[in-house]
């Protein structure tokens, strides 16, 4: 079994579409641990503000499976793919982490960019796994959102309730 952190984010009906995210993830993968949620604006174009949050999971997929898997859960929560790359969307689910893969794995990039470019991310990342390293650069997620310029972007946890349970649940 590889384990997977991954992002989950949405400006669309936000409480709907992260509780369908959740479901689906422990559908097909069983137990999360999962973060506490964040609101943030959106990034890179104007429109509502984001619920961010980060799940780990473990799974025998490979790579390329995993990700048809993802993007199945985003369209069945009706995902638009004909739009802007940067706009409001109801689910997105991206791999950050495969296990420790770093470079092009079947046409994913491992680790993940946005891990060092956005709070949403970080921040999350480093509150599930703070003493986890980076595949690539082998620091601390704790240490790296400790370094981060955090006047780059704002966001704030909210109160989350999954099935009758705040997040986070580690």
């Amino acid at each position: 079994m590889t384990q997977v952190f991954v992002s989950i984010g949405s400006n669309i009906e936000r409480d709907f579409h992260i509780a369908q995210a959740l479901d689906a993830l422990t559908e097909h993968f069983g137990r999360l641990r999962l973060s506490s949620v964040y609101e943030s604006e959106a990034v890179g174009f104007a429109g509502d503000n984001f619920y961010n949050l980060v799940a780990e999971f473990a799974t025998d997929l490979d790579i390329a499976r995993l990700s048809q898997t993802l993007k199945q859960i985003e369209d069945d929560n009706g995902r638009c793919r004909q739009g802007p790359r940067f706009s409001g969307r109801t689910l997105d689910i991206d791999i950050l982490t495969y296990a420790d893969s770093v470079g092009v794995v079947q046409g994913i990039e491992l680790p993940r960019d946005e891990i060092l470019k956005n709070a949403f991310v970080l921040q999350p990342l480093a509150e599930l796994a703070p003493d986890a390293l980076h595949p690539e650069l082998k620091q601390a997620y704790a240490a790296l959102w400790a370094d981060y310029d955090k006047a780059k972007q704002l966001l704030w946890p909210v109160t989350y309730i999954w099935h009758d349970q705040p997040l986070p649940c580690l």
